[in-house]
């Protein structure tokens, strides 16, 4: 079994207040995303016992097209804006290899 995709689970601890506006920026991201073909799925999802915290699970075609979704304007230009919303960040990357809505 050979799959040379990417994904990633990411945990955003937004800070007191802020996960609403942290999942709207999120959202944004995944509507963007929806147009790049490399990007299979970008789902944002909270926490039901964390109150600040959000998901975010990501499939790419492969992890050249991961870091080149970062080097994109609108992209650097939504981090900029989430940053001041962030109180931590931990990402765990992962290789899917099949499943249903996986290409």
């Amino acid at each position: 079994m050979t799959v040379d995709k990417f994904g990633m689970y990411a945990k955003f601890t937004a800070k007191p207040g802020e996960r609403d506006q942290l999942v709207g920026i999120l959202l944004e991201a995944a509507t963007g995303a929806g147009s790049v073909p490399e990007c299979e799925l970008y789902v944002v999802n909270v926490s039901e016992t964390e109150p600040e915290t959000v998901w975010v699970t990501e499939v790419w075609s492969n992890a050249e097209a991961h870091a080149a979704s970062l080097q994109d304007e609108a992209t650097r230009a939504m981090i900029q804006r989430a940053m001041p919303l962030i109180a931590g960040v931990e990402s765990i990357p992962i290789r899917p290899v099949g499943g249903k809505g996986i290409k």
